[in-house]
């Protein structure tokens, strides 16, 4: 064992700097690379100083570096073992996202995206995989979902007011996948534009564009949302025969439809033959206390994407169509259905995640963001940018008085990678003075953030 965990560390002692401090990094690193696992049970300080060829003292230094910093769990008798700290598992942040600062790596925040529930999703895996057994005596190819998850997404839309059965529900790897795989069987008419809010997901553009698909930008605003007006005219002037919309918490105005909104959407939708891909992502990430009640946008013509990326994790690759039985049944004759389809074992942790813990989790990541979306509102105070603070989502959608695209350029050099307007616009080149900020970052990151932002805009 000792050797084992020698070799995980490599070539430590070529450090430059104290032998404690360098040991204590090459053990971090050992974990976050996955050659040390956490729960890795290490070797005595004794046997430790043997194998390394280094004194006792400077092994008690180190392994003291790492219990101080929550690398390590010692507890009297046991022996101690490695493990990530608490600041990395019991938070919504993506450690990757932002472990740089001055001089250091980028602190990127171009994505809107939160980590796993650590405990929660670990816990989920476990017992997912107690119960793949009967999953290996199976073939393993795609079909609309195991059954049991179908079930439980059904029973999700049915509890929020929408009655749905499990054969309504096909499951997809994503979000994306869902639309890939809608856009592949409804989108043949390539004359026929695709009406999409104006901003709107780069995810949903990207394979729009890749389509050469003939958008119709609808605006939407994070102050007045939906214009009635403009989404009449659309159906009535342009004639599409889809929609992508995203109603509840909008990627990245943060803007949440109304009521009467939804309702006459859906009418006009149903009234000019237009079906609506309605992204549905966001919306357990209400931020209101309590949460509101807003129905789904639904009704003939009305097809939902779900997934779990923002609520649980983009590693969850599992996302759903909600849409007529008959509709999924033809999407599963589709040839790429097969290709966009979760492994089983994926979608086995998704039946866990769903269970009846989904409301604490759900309940501790709202309480976490909102907390991060305040943080960062008092951040901004002083600055002169415009914002109007969401009911919900990952992110504000700011509006400067200069050129975002150049102020992003000008960030970059400064180690702070940002999403500037244009990006979100179907024609690549409006909403030039506005920025998305994500709040998925520590309150620590997002004060780093804001001052490099406020020296950024003073150059």
């Amino acid at each position: 064992m000792t050797s084992g965990f020698a070799a995980a560390l490599g070539a430590w002692q070529e450090r430059p700097g104290p032998l404690a401090r360098s040991l204590s990094d090459a053990v971090r690193e050992a974990v976050v690379d996955g050659r040390l696992p956490a729960g890795t049970r290490l070797p005595s300080e004794r046997e430790l100083a043997r194998t390394l060829e280094i004194s006792r003292g400077t092994v008690v230094t180190a392994l003291t570096l790492l219990r101080d910093d929550g690398w390590l769990h010692t507890r009297h008798g046991s022996g101690s073992v490695v493990r990530l700290p608490a600041r990395l598992t019991e938070r919504t942040t993506p450690w990757s996202l932002d472990r740089g600062g001055a001089g250091d790596a980028v602190l990127d925040l171009t994505l809107a995206v939160t980590a796993a529930p650590h405990e929660a999703y670990l816990a989920a895996l476990g017992r997912a995989a107690a119960r793949s057994a009967v999953l290996l005596v199976d073939s393993g190819v795609a079909t609309a979902g195991l059954p049991r998850l179908r079930e439980l997404l059904a029973d999700r839309y049915t509890r929020a007011g929408l009655p749905t059965r499990p054969e309504q529900i096909l499951v997809t790897s994503g979000a994306q996948a869902a639309l890939t795989l809608l856009l592949d069987h409804l989108h043949t008419d390539r004359r026929a534009p695709v009406a999409v809010e104006n901003p709107t997901y780069p995810g949903a553009l990207a394979l729009l564009r890749r389509r050469r698909s003939r958008l119709l930008p609808v605006p939407v605003t994070a102050a007045d949302g939906w214009d009635t007006e403009h989404l009449a005219a659309a159906p009535r002037d342009r004639r599409p025969r889809l929609a992508y919309l995203i109603p509840d918490f909008h990627n990245p105005t943060g803007a949440h439809m109304t009521r009467p909104v939804r309702a006459e959407t859906a009418r006009l939708a149903h009234r000019h033959g237009t079906t609506l891909l309605v992204d549905e992502t966001m919306r357990d990430l209400d931020l209101r206390i309590p949460p509101g009640t807003e129905p789904y946008l639904a009704g003939p013509g009305v097809i939902q994407i779900g997934s779990t990326s923002k609520t649980l994790w983009s590693g969850l690759r599992v996302g759903w169509i909600r849409a007529t039985a008959e509709l999924v049944r033809e999407l599963c004759r589709n040839p790429l259905q097969a290709q966009l389809s979760p492994p089983p074992l994926e979608q086995l942790i998704a039946e866990e995640l769903f269970g009846d813990g989904l409301d604490e989790i759900l309940a501790d990541r709202r309480a976490r963001l909102r907390a991060q979306r305040d943080h960062l509102a008092r951040l901004l105070a002083g600055t002169g940018w415009t914002y109007t603070l969401p009911d919900g989502g990952l992110s504000l959608w700011l509006r400067l008085d200069s050129d975002a695209s150049a102020l992003a350029a000008r960030a970059a050099d400064h180690g702070l990678a940002l999403t500037p307007g244009p990006h979100f616009a179907p024609d690549r080149a409006t909403l030039t003075h506005h920025l998305r900020l994500p709040f998925t970052a520590t309150p620590e990151v997002l004060t780093r953030a804001v001052d490099l932002l406020r020296l950024t805009a003073r150059l």
